[in-house]
């Protein structure tokens, strides 16, 4: 747990990752830490989502890029206007269908919005329209790059810890390692719903997620 935390709370590599456990008095290597993050982050944020405190109705959405063996693939974010993390979606595209999955899977998960604030991508667009087409909703489009800043800063948070990872080997260890870092920032903002009696450190939150 020690392991899978830090490589998704901090920016930092593998090797120095096993430099780190070593110092603690535990000999691992990097690439057994590499399978332990794959394997227990999607398991950390599918117990987050079972405590994760009621979001807004009102979203922003956008992507950003990650590079996987050195191609680029888009994390579609969400966050309220409160900055409060919605939902995420690793794609390896960037069109209409990669948002309107992105869509549908933020709506499974938190409910219908009222209303999403994008930039002037025509992909978000012409899925927010699909959707509302498809289903018969009345999702609000509100073009606004101003109001998008929330969730365009938001993205800082990923990009931070990427950036030594110096890119991914591989589109599922991106997934299952974006899913910890999104799990351990959205703990950060006070998302997380605790039955634990007093306050608890963001860092005792990820851990009670293991119990």
């Amino acid at each position: 747990m020690w392991a899978v935390r830090w490589y998704v709370a901090y920016p930092s590599s593998y090797r120095q990752l096993e430099e780190m456990m070593g110092e603690r008095g535990v000999t691992v290597d990097h690439s057994t830490l590499n399978r332990w993050v794959i394997k227990y982050a999607p398991k950390f944020e599918k117990a987050f989502r079972r405590c994760q405190r009621p979001v807004g109705r009102s979203w922003r959405l956008d992507e950003t890029y990650v590079k996987i063996k050195g191609k680029s693939a888009y994390l579609y974010r969400a966050v309220d206007k409160d900055g409060n993390t919605i939902d995420f979606l690793l794609t390896p595209t960037r069109d209409r269908d990669a948002a309107e999955a992105f869509l549908r899977k933020a709506i499974l998960t938190q409910g219908l919005p009222e209303k999403i604030t994008i930039d002037k991508s025509g992909s978000n667009t012409a899925a927010i329209q699909h959707y509302n087409q498809t289903h018969k909703t009345a999702i609000v489009i509100r073009q606004c790059k101003y109001l998008n800043n929330v969730v365009e800063q938001d993205h800082r948070a990923v990009k931070r810890l990427t950036r030594p990872m110096l890119g991914f080997k591989s589109f599922w260890a991106a997934c299952c390692t974006s899913a910890g870092m999104e799990v351990m920032h959205a703990i950060r903002k006070g998302q997380l719903t605790s039955t634990e009696n007093g306050p608890q450190t963001p860092v005792e939150q990820f851990y009670t997620l293991a119990a």
